[in-house]
């Protein structure tokens, strides 16, 4: 064995990460229905059940068979949602309800099922993926039939087009796959006994899928693609466990799409090659300017097979070329493709001579590269769509492609016009010049005409150049007749190479506009990135991010921030917006689905498979930490986004504006942190002078009013006792206040230094009840502490202080008269044990969301109450309890009905091993232990 790959084991404990973030997904996968996967995953499920887990039936699909509907009992079962759509109320899956309920387990059959216009998401697979994000376990069934890549394959075993199916991902990135078997025969044989499907229903099945071929076909189908999983398993544990050491690069595939009836085949074709080699597979369509000459039903078709390689887990890109072959091949090599997937011609006899099989030129240029041709099969599911003719439909959509591109009528009257300004001036050089040179004037209108005008007017020129030459300046002039045979051969010459530089001059016009529009582009990407380097707020940044997708997209735009609540919502005053910028109406901007993509972190909206009816693509503005808005698009062309490469620039334009977002945003911590330490520093500075100098007088008042009460004794008058007794008591209270605001400033400096020995907890609280009797007034306190509680190691001035605190702030916000308790006890822990201390009242209880801020400095339960005291006591308990290694915590204490009862601090100390006593054995050390009382009350 060898050395793990440092990478490797990276992106392990980064799967592994992500796995238990997620929850589990189960899939019972079986050759055809009526194999017993639903039954199967009821078993599971009951199991699961009887384990103690929380169970959930979602859906439950039962066909009406009993022995199924029977594992059903005992299991909570989801009452579905019910949907309007075209005048009936119709039964969904309720996934609001299940991630509400949020159990450990949820049952969701037939993962291919297509959902219900107006659900969330157009799959059931798609709600799945929801509840794994939720970190809910899914059980869950398919079919073979429905995987995508699969689905053609079936159609031609069978003669029936599936139409739900789930992406192949899908079961490969699943948990768990259990497959659900059975023979042929006994699939029938339960079919003919009605437990598959009802009497007609099973009548009808077996004459049409039913069949034992088809059934054959299809086990064997899932068999193989269960072993393939296996096989992906165990090379997975081979490369973890590093049993073999394999330094070959992976092999990577590149399928070409063209814009024929075949690229849906040859995709499916590429994907289940791709998944057999266990390699990484490109879907590729290059643009050349004959083929931007397509109707827009031709390029759709194009964009949909590259939607469905994407789907399939290819990589997606459009290139854009004159030989389509060369700019395949140079991207081949720039990526390291070993192999190339093509679509076989069938086109046979002149038509091959006369137009050379694209798939010939790859093949005589691919060089190292493997090469393999896909013929679309005939009588396959959209070969069946297909027209009978093809020729026909080729000529219809290239007579189309011409009416979309056609030039416009004033352009023709231009080009007549200067075939007649050049007929002018040639008759003026004509005694002056050769008739040869008279035909370059020709060809010079026919290049302007073709740059400026387009490929129509260029070629109506050409036409029109021969046959003015030919009518005003070769002999017999005025005359379309040739006196002599060699000017033909200048006719046909000149036609000919008007045509060629008619074409040529129109393609490269052609493509300097395509080349112009990415230039465009990408300059305005530069331009946006260099502009967010230079915004200093976020204002700035949505203004900036809003006009250049704008701009670009030629689209309507709109930002969603979050606000302190995480509630996104659209900000729009003078600072945001920019008058560039096309803002997009309120009508159509849908707030819930922003949230949802805000939460989700995922796209949806418009073209994409969630919420797709909307009216807006909402994509998440997706930053290294985390998401920081979301952006709203509406485009005016509907098919603006539907290229990838068009996509990939948004999602681009995405990204920039999110990372500086997050570059504003910890520019503003920084800033706020950088105040704030000093405002601290200066804020301890203060409170140390002010403690240090307010500390000696009163000290001395104290002393004076403790010496005035001696000297007066038993003669003083009562009035004189008050007022001397009130100047002592507030004196006290003061020398406490100053005593916490110099603790406070010591423990700023980090200047505690705890002088921490083996002490009782029972001295401690009672030298604390001591100090605080006059505090306590008639409150009486409850002492329950564990006989066998430890030694602790303890500093105890400061443990006194703590207690002193903690009851001076019981005392402070209960009413006279109530009671308190403090409890301790001992707490076994795997790591580590401590002892916890609780102190109980039972006031008003503390302020909801308080239960935390209480320890904040100058925090008080009550603002602008006419209790004294600066809020700095229990942040001082913080810190001793801190110190000491413990942690501190405050709560409610609530009846059975829920009312509070009062509020309870708590805090919890270490227990460590106390020394040996030198001299003594064990069993005398026991026999000297104090036997501490278990509880007691203290008045």
């Amino acid at each position: 064995m060898s050395r793990p790959d440092p990478d490797q084991l990276l992106d392990k404990l980064q799967r592994e990460e992500e796995k238990r973030q997620r929850g589990r997904l189960k899939i019972f996968f079986g050759a055809s229905a009526g194999v017993g996967k639903t039954y199967a995953m009821l078993q599971a499920a009951r199991r699961r059940h009887d384990e103690g887990d929380d169970v959930l039936v979602g859906i439950v699909e039962t066909h009406g068979r009993g022995e199924t509907a029977a594992l059903l009992e005992g299991l909570e079962v989801l009452p579905p949602a019910a949907i309007e759509y075209r005048n009936r109320s119709l039964k969904e899956f309720d996934l609001d309800a299940a991630l509400a309920r949020h159990p450990q387990l949820i049952l969701v059959d037939e993962l291919a099922h297509s959902n219900v216009p107006g659900a969330r998401h157009l799959k059931r697979w798609q709600d799945v993926h929801e509840l794994l994000d939720a970190g809910i376990d899914v059980y869950t069934t398919v079919n073979v039939q429905h995987l995508e890549s699969l689905n053609d394959v079936v159609g031609q075993i069978t003669g029936i087009r599936v139409f739900e199916t789930v992406p192949d991902r899908v079961l490969d990135h699943a948990d768990e796959v259990t497959l659900v078997d059975l023979p042929p025969e006994e699939l029938l044989q339960r079919l003919n006994q009605g437990k598959v499907y009802m009497p007609l229903q099973a009548e009808r099945a077996v004459r049409n899928f039913f069949r034992k071929g088809n059934l054959i076909a299809l086990r064997e189908l899932a068999l193989r693609r269960t072993a393939d999983r296996v096989d992906a398993q165990m090379r997975e544990y081979r490369a973890d466990r590093s049993i073999e050491r394999i330094w070959q690069a992976r092999d990577r595939l590149l399928v070409c799409i063209g814009p024929g009836a075949e690229a849906p085949t040859l995709v499916r074709a590429a994907a289940r090659l791709a998944a057999s080699l266990k390699s990484d597979w490109i879907a590729a369509y290059v643009e050349t300017p004959r083929l931007q000459k397509l109707s827009d039903a031709r390029r759709e078709r194009t964009m949909q097979a590259l939607k469905l390689a994407a789907e399939l887990g290819a990589e997606t890109v459009t290139l854009a070329g004159a030989d389509a072959a060369a700019t395949l091949i140079g991207y081949a090599q720039a990526r390291n493709v070993s192999k190339l997937v093509a679509g076989a011609s069938a086109r046979r006899g002149i038509a091959r001579r006369l137009a050379r099989p694209f798939s010939e030129e790859l093949a005589e240029r691919a060089g190292e590269l493997d090469l393999t041709l896909i013929r679309a099969r005939e009588g396959g599911s959209h070969a069946a769509t297909e027209p009978a003719d093809a020729a026909a439909s080729a000529w219809r959509d290239a007579l189309s492609a011409a009416r979309e591109h056609r030039s416009p009528p004033t352009a023709y009257a231009y080009a007549i016009a200067i075939c007649a300004a050049i007929t002018l001036v040639a008759s003026v050089l004509r005694d002056r010049i050769d008739l040869a040179n008279l035909v370059m004037l020709y060809l010079l209108g026919v290049v302007f005409t073709a740059v400026r005008l387009g490929r129509g007017p260029g070629v109506l020129l050409s036409f029109l150049s021969v046959a003015a030459f030919d009518f005003f300046f070769v002999p017999p002039r005025m005359s379309l007749s040739v006196s002599d045979t060699q000017y033909v051969l200048t006719f046909a010459g000149m036609l000919l190479t008007s045509l060629v530089i008619s074409h040529l001059t129109s393609s490269l016009r052609r493509e300097a506009r395509v080349a112009e529009k990415r230039e465009r582009r990408t300059g305005a990407m530069y331009a946006m990135a260099g502009e967010l380097g230079a915004a200093l707020t976020t204002e700035q940044i949505v203004g900036i991010g809003m006009r250049h997708v704008s701009e670009v997209f030629r689209a309507q735009v709109a930002m969603l921030l979050p606000d302190s609540a995480d509630k996104v919502r659209q900000k729009l005053d003078d600072t945001t917006t920019d008058s560039r910028a096309l803002l997009l109406d309120a009508s159509a901007l849908d707030l819930d689905v922003g949230q949802w993509v805000y939460d989700q972190q995922k796209p949806a909206g418009r073209g994409t498979d969630t919420l797709p009816a909307a009216a807006a693509l909402y994509l998440p503005l997706k930053a290294p930490m985390r998401t920081r808005g979301v952006l709203a698009v509406v485009t005016r062309e509907a098919g603006e986004l539907d290229v990838p490469e068009q996509k990939r620039m948004l999602d681009a334009f995405a990204a920039q504006i999110a990372l500086a977002l997050e570059r504003v945003h910890y520019v503003d911590i920084a800033r706020d942190a950088l105040v704030t330490m000093e405002s601290e520093r200066l804020r301890n500075s203060l409170l140390s002078a002010v403690s240090h100098d307010l500390r000696t007088p009163l000290t001395a008042i104290v002393g004076f009013a403790s010496m005035l009460a001696e000297a007066n004794g038993d003669t003083r008058a009562p009035a004189n006792a008050e007022l001397i007794e009130a100047i002592h008591d507030e004196s006290l209270r003061m020398t406490s206040i100053v005593t916490n605001l110099l603790d406070m400033a010591r423990l700023q400096a980090g200047g505690l230094r705890l002088n921490r020995q083996w002490s009782l907890l029972e001295e401690t609280v009672g030298a604390a009840l001591r100090a605080c009797a006059r505090v306590l007034g008639d409150r009486a306190v409850d002492v329950h502490l564990q006989a066998d509680l430890p030694l602790l190691q303890l500093d105890a001035v400061l443990m006194e202080r703590l207690f002193s605190n903690l009851l001076e702030n019981a005392a402070k916000y209960t009413p006279r008269g109530t009671r308190l308790a403090i409890s301790a006890e001992r707490v076994e822990t795997e790591r580590k044990p401590f002892v916890r201390v609780n102190i109980d009242d039972t006031g008003p209880g503390l302020p909801p969301s308080m239960e935390e801020r209480v320890f904040e400095k100058f925090m008080r339960g009550e603002k602008e109450s006419a209790k004294p005291g600066i809020g700095l006591g229990l942040s001082i308990c913080r810190a001793i309890v801190e110190a000491h290694g413990g942690t501190i915590g405050a709560a409610n204490r609530t009846d059975e009905h829920g009312r509070i009862e009062g509020a309870r601090f708590w805090f919890t100390l270490p227990v460590e091993a106390p020394p040996p006593a030198p001299g003594l054995e064990e069993d005398e050390r026991d026999a000297a232990a104090p036997q501490l009382p278990a509880s007691k009350t203290t008045p």
